[in-house]
């Protein structure tokens, strides 16, 4: 049976064993401080399509392990990050935008594509045929520590949806 993730222009991250966490990442201030985000450091920007997917692949792998990801994580990472960034290939016009970026305890590519946009869920485990959707969403979710979908649902119901984007992230160290 699918889990649902609950978008609607709203981050809803889905961590391994279904945990939830609605919301944008904050380390909350008292007194009614603005959430406080962390800093990031931009390692990789880049514009994808099948085509140049295979390039793309080895410049994460490459800059992921420049960064301090390793041995199984780093192979896990670049996995996931190629399965969410072949779905944008293929639901979302063949193409899409892939950021790397450094935080402070762990590793975030975030890929974002101008698609329909869609309702996203992920099968608890999904089949081996063509016939069961969710297998890349279902990947990244297992060997992520994160995972973020944000999605018009609204506008993939209705058909005029606004793009997706998907946020991975590993712990370093």
């Amino acid at each position: 049976m699918p889990v649902p993730i609950d978008t609607h222009r709203e981050e809803a991250a889905v961590m391994p064993g279904g945990e939830r966490s609605g919301g944008a990442l904050t380390t909350g201030g008292a007194g009614g401080e603005a959430p406080a985000l962390p800093r990031a450091t931009l390692l990789l920007k880049r514009h994808f399509t099948g085509e140049n997917l295979p390039q793309v692949r080895a410049q994460v792998e490459d800059t992921a392990a420049a960064a301090g990801l390793g041995g199984v994580r780093l192979g896990e990472f670049t996995l996931a990050v190629s399965e969410i960034a072949a779905n944008a290939v293929e639901h979302a016009g063949g193409q899409g935008r892939l950021e790397l970026r450094l935080l402070p305890h762990e590793l975030e590519c975030r890929i974002t594509d101008d698609g329909p946009g869609f309702t996203p869920a992920i099968p608890e485990l999904p089949g081996l045929t063509g016939t069961c959707p969710g297998r890349g969403l279902w990947l990244a979710h297992l060997v992520t520590d994160r995972l973020t979908v944000t999605t018009d649902r609204a506008g993939a119901e209705a058909g005029t949806g606004t793009g997706t984007e998907v946020t991975l992230a590993m712990r370093l160290g």
